[in-house]
């Protein structure tokens, strides 16, 4: 078996086992809430203190798992994340004080979050630069189709009323993410081989965070990612949810459809909008999603402007929702392969978890900015920052498109020119297959 083959055929079982934990998550993630407040009845205090403890056990974890990952591999952290997100499930649907529900949220979300730059790792393992922005669009497309089937799937399973239908489902999550490490067991892929230019050793010298922080970017790229999230993923379940039912005053059942239309629109578009923007600039693609996100607050904040005319300002609102699947669309095969396209072979791993890490800052930073705007009524001075934030995106990708080499701002100039990647990799370099 060539090594190309071989490295398809385990990209294939990552973006499986990807999938199956994604549907797990789906089954149980959308119900926290709901779970901890009314069927445990821990009240709402405690319902919001077990999600913050979710989000703040990922921030605990990150700065640490990164370099795991570059001196052990990443199969060591998904081992980890798996064993401790599955155990994490298993206590969660057997939790019926607070104490334990704070546990099991804290274990279950430390195990995801070590999860994720393990798995992107693996992805990097297995692709070149040419091949990278097509696997995480496939990884990004298998996330949200698991993440869709699993919810809506988990919702005509649960019953309010019957605490045992809930314990199902987070049994349900617990196996997923076993069937997922079962799968990733089988992964056998090439550790990346340094190849640096003479005069770059000193400057890859040192730590990793060491290394990242001089890499000026990478730094701007996290600023950029922080942004991107705050004004995407952040503002979902919180300011913006808040705006629908308030101001644009849509039900909560019509906001479900908004939500499942920015779903919808990842699962239909997804490849259809790799075509087109894998041979183009991820500087300009990403300025360009920047444009489409500032379009989609204003439509967000006429949708509260139109009086006497609900369809219309539902309408409005759900395109707002329509837009921001579209940006991730063009958001998934660009930014996580730059990030590891700026890192060196040996720091894949703490690229990774540095920009995790600042994905989940902003998850934790969003939803409170959002949720304390929306309590004290400013939607207007709420759409505004939203706005401003996203032609930010665009201001910030310009910036970083001036700092990139034309190979990391487009690297389809490789297929192009007939050549291969950047040889880092064990396909480029022939360096010999070992277990990840």
């Amino acid at each position: 078996m060539s090594v190309t083959t071989a490295m398809g055929a385990a990209l294939r079982r990552i973006q499986l086992g990807n999938a199956l934990a994604a549907f797990g998550n789906g089954f149980t993630v959308p119900f926290l809430f709901v779970y901890v407040a009314r069927v445990r009845e821990l009240g709402d205090g405690t319902a919001g203190a077990v999600l913050a403890a979710f989000a703040a056990a990922a921030l605990a974890v990150l700065p640490f798992t990164g370099r795991v990952i570059d001196r052990r591999g990443p199969m060591v952290m998904v081992v980890i994340g798996a064993v401790a997100a599955a155990l994490g499930a298993l206590s969660f649907g057997l939790a019926t004080t607070a104490p334990a529900a704070l546990a099991s949220s804290a274990l279950m979300g430390g195990g995801i979050a070590v999860l994720q730059p393990a798995l992107a790792t693996l992805i990097v393992w297995c692709s070149t630069r040419a091949t990278r922005s097509r696997a995480f669009a496939t990884q990004f497309f298998l996330n949200n189709l698991g993440l869709g089937v699993g919810g809506l799937i988990g919702g005509f399973l649960v019953n309010e009323h019957e605490p045992s239908s809930f314990t199902m489902l987070f049994l349900i999550e617990a196996i997923m993410f076993m069937v997922l490490l079962a799968v990733l067991m089988t992964v056998r892929v090439a550790r990346p081989v340094e190849d640096l230019p003479a005069d770059a050793g000193a400057a890859a010298a040192g730590s990793g965070w060491r290394v990242l922080l001089r890499d000026r970017s990478m730094v701007l790229l996290c600023v950029l990612g922080f942004v991107v999230f705050f004004a995407c993923y952040g503002q979902f379940e919180s300011g913006l949810s808040a705006y629908a039912v308030e101001v644009t005053r849509i039900s909560t059942s019509t906001l479900g459809v908004a939500l499942a239309a920015n779903t919808a629109v990842i699962v239909l578009a997804q490849f259809v909008v790799l075509r087109i923007v894998e041979r183009r600039r991820r500087s300009r693609v990403v300025a360009v999603v920047g444009l489409i996100w500032t379009v989609a607050w204003l439509l967000a904040g006429a949708s509260g402007l139109v009086h006497g005319a609900q369809a219309v300002a539902t309408a409005l609102l759900i395109s707002t929702y329509a837009l921001f699947g579209v940006g991730e669309t063009m958001l998934s095969p660009t930014v996580a392969p730059l990030v590891a396209d700026l890192a060196p072979a040996r720091l894949v791993g703490q690229y990774n978890s540095a920009f995790a890490l600042v994905k989940q800052m902003a998850l934790a930073v969003g939803p409170a900015i959002g949720g304390l705007m929306a309590a004290a009524g400013a939607y207007g001075v709420y759409i505004v920052m939203l706005v401003l934030c996203s032609l930010a995106i665009s201001g910030l990708a310009i910036l970083l498109g001036r700092r990139l080499s034309s190979v990391q701002d487009r690297p389809s100039l490789i297929v192009a020119r007939g050549g291969a990647a950047t040889p880092s990799h064990a396909e480029d370099t022939g360096a010999v297959t070992t277990a990840a």
